[in-house]
C-alpha cells in the first residue's frame, strides 16, 4: 500500500445522527413534517420566508443543546495528532453537515460545504456573521442594518461552498474517506471518483453500503461512534 501523508475525510449526516440531530429527509421526502422543496430550496424562501426562518430558527436552537460523539472527537484527535504520526502530512476535513459538532470535538478548519447553521448570510451587503438567536422578526444586519438575513445554508439549487478547495486537497490526497454519507447528494457523492482517478486509495465508513460503495476500495459497517475511533486508533499505530 502506498505511504499515506495527506487525508481528506467527507462527512455527512450519519456521523452526527448519533447526537440526536436528525438526518436530513425521511424516505418519504419529508424533512421533520415538511416538504424539502418548501424549507430547502430559494423557491420556498421566496414562497414563504416566515416558514422557512422558523423552521431553521428551530433547528438552529436544537444543535446548540446537542453534544458530539465519539466519531467527532476521534476525528479531533486526528487532526492533533497526524503530523506527528506523518510529518509534512494533512488531515482535511470536508463535512455535508451543517452542525458545529466537528469544531466542538476538536476539529480545527473544518469545510462546511452546505454552510452553517451557526451563521447568517446578508444577502443585501453579501457579509457573514456568526449567529445563534431567531432570524423569524428580520432582525438588522450587524454590518449594514438591512433586515434581509438569511440562513447560511446551501439549499437545492445552490452551489455548495469553497469546492475550490475542496477539489485542490483531493488532488493531492493519498487517502480519501468518506463517513456517514448517503453517496446521493452531489457533488459530494463524486468525491470518491476523483480522488481514485489521481490514484488515493479509499475508505468508507456508514452504518450501511451507500449509494457509491462500489467505488471504495474498502467499506467497513458499523456506528460512526465505534467505527471511526477504532479507525483512527489503528490509523495512529495504538
Amino acid at each position: 500500500m502506498q505511504t499515506i501523508r495527506n487525508i481528506v475525510i467527507l462527512t455527512g449526516a450519519g456521523v452526527s445522527a448519533e447526537s440526536g440531530i436528525d438526518t436530513f429527509r425521511s424516505a418519504g421526502g419529508l424533512w421533520e413534517q415538511h416538504r424539502v422543496e418548501d424549507v430547502a430550496t430559494p423557491e420556498g424562501f421566496a414562497r414563504d420566508p416566515d416558514l422557512v426562518l422558523r423552521f431553521y430558527d428551530m433547528r438552529r436552537e436544537a444543535i446548540q443543546t446537542k453534544e458530539p460523539n465519539p466519531a467527532h472527537h476521534a476525528l479531533g484527535r486526528l487532526e492533533r495528532e497526524w503530523p506527528k504520526r506523518a510529518p509534512g502530512g494533512s488531515v482535511t476535513l470536508v463535512t455535508q453537515n451543517v452542525d458545529d459538532l466537528h469544531e466542538r470535538g476538536g476539529s480545527l478548519g473544518v469545510i462546511h460545504m452546505h454552510g452553517e447553521h451557526l451563521t447568517v448570510w446578508c444577502t443585501a451587503c453579501d457579509k457573514r456573521h456568526r449567529w445563534t438567536g431567531p432570524l423569524i422578526h428580520r432582525p438588522p444586519c450587524p454590518s449594514c442594518a438591512a433586515p434581509f438575513l438569511r440562513p447560511d445554508v446551501v439549499w437545492f439549487g445552490e452551489v455548495p461552498y469553497r469546492m475550490d478547495e475542496i477539489f485542490a486537497a483531493l488532488s493531492e490526497a493519498d487517502l480519501f474517506v468518506s463517513i456517514g454519507t448517503s453517496g446521493a447528494v452531489y457533488p459530494a457523492a463524486g468525491f470518491v471518483r476523483t480522488a481514485r482517478e489521481i490514484g488515493a486509495q479509499t475508505l468508507e465508513l456508514n452504518l450501511e453500503r451507500s449509494q457509491g460503495s462500489q467505488w471504495f476500495h474498502e467499506t467497513r459497517l458499523g456506528p460512526a461512534s465505534d467505527v471511526v475511533p477504532a479507525w483512527v486508533e489503528e490509523l495512529l499505530g495504538g
